[in-house]
């Protein structure tokens, strides 16, 4: 779920790309050391760096990110769960006479191999270290429990004559998610400088850059609508080679909750005789 903290973040990382086009120990598009960080300045740190490029001690410009005071609500859509993300399985079970050969895996995400003998399913949750060798030990070995006479070599799973192979399947995972509300923040992007140009500079890359960003992708995956709401200049204590800018933008983010979801690898239907009272279980 997004919360204010990874709006904060987000326009850091958004800043600190407009500032470091290629990379922080390149130079900066400014051509000014500048640090970018979420929250307030330290004053004895902001003080040194300032002061270093006057006595060559190696000055750098502040440009800090918080958030502001005025916030409001702005729930207005649907809390339904919605997909949000669906894994394409990389494991594959192919089916040649009475053998599944596995391929593929080492997956970074949640899948299922399944494989129907005898009108049962015999389903394996495949773990993160397995190897196309290791799954088809672990269904030889789940199968060769209920069915006598199936074994395994390498990849391959080997079926007893008399056994009557259905298919194999594989099934994948994802995510859902659904937004539980949402609020739109005011955060405020300040620029510490020690000379009116190299605010003025800094501010302008900034603006112009955040002003072309319409939204943010949130780490939960879902958009936040950026845009420009103010901007406050100070400059009352150029005696102490301090000059800022405040750029002021709404940030309207979601609260989500998301969930994990698996897909559905066999079903199970249950069939009632009404005539002879026998309930019969169907995998499908």
């Amino acid at each position: 779920m997004a919360d204010l903290s990874d709006a904060i973040n987000t326009l850091v990382a958004q800043v600190a790309q407009t500032i470091y086009p290629n990379g922080t120990a390149q130079v900066s598009a400014t051509g000014v050391p500048t640090l970018i960080y979420a929250g307030a300045p330290s004053a004895a740190q902001l003080d040194a760096d300032l002061a270093g490029f006057s006595n060559g001690q190696g000055g750098r410009l502040h440009v800090s990110v918080s958030p502001g005071n005025t916030e409001r609500v702005t729930t207005r859509y649907s809390t339904d769960w919605q997909t949000l993300a669906i894994n394409v399985p990389n494991l594959a079970l192919a089916i040649a006479g009475q053998a599944v050969t596995v391929a593929g895996g080492g997956q970074p995400f949640a899948q299922v191999a399944s494989v129907f003998v005898n009108g049962l399913p015999y389903p394996y949750s495949v773990q993160p270290g397995d190897t196309p060798t290791s799954i088809a030990t672990a269904l030889a070995t789940l199968i060769g429990a209920v069915v006598p006479g199936v074994t395994s070599s390498g990849a391959v799973v080997t079926l007893p004559a008399g056994a009557v192979l259905g298919p194999a399947r594989v099934a994948g995972s994802g995510s859902m998610f659904r937004e539980l509300g949402r609020q739109e923040r005011v955060v405020q992007v300040r620029v510490w400088a020690d000379t009116p140009a190299n605010r003025d500079a800094t501010a302008r890359l900034i603006d112009t850059a955040l002003r072309g960003t319409p939204f943010l992708t949130m780490p939960d995956g879902l958009a936040a609508r950026l845009y420009y709401s103010g901007t406050h200049q100070e400059d009352m204590l150029q005696k102490a080679n301090l000059y800022r800018r405040d750029l002021d933008y709404c940030v309207e983010y979601a609260t989500t909750q998301v969930q994990a979801v698996a897909q559905i690898a066999q079903v199970e239907t249950t069939v009632v005789d009404v005539a002879g009272g026998a309930v019969l279980a169907r995998f499908e």
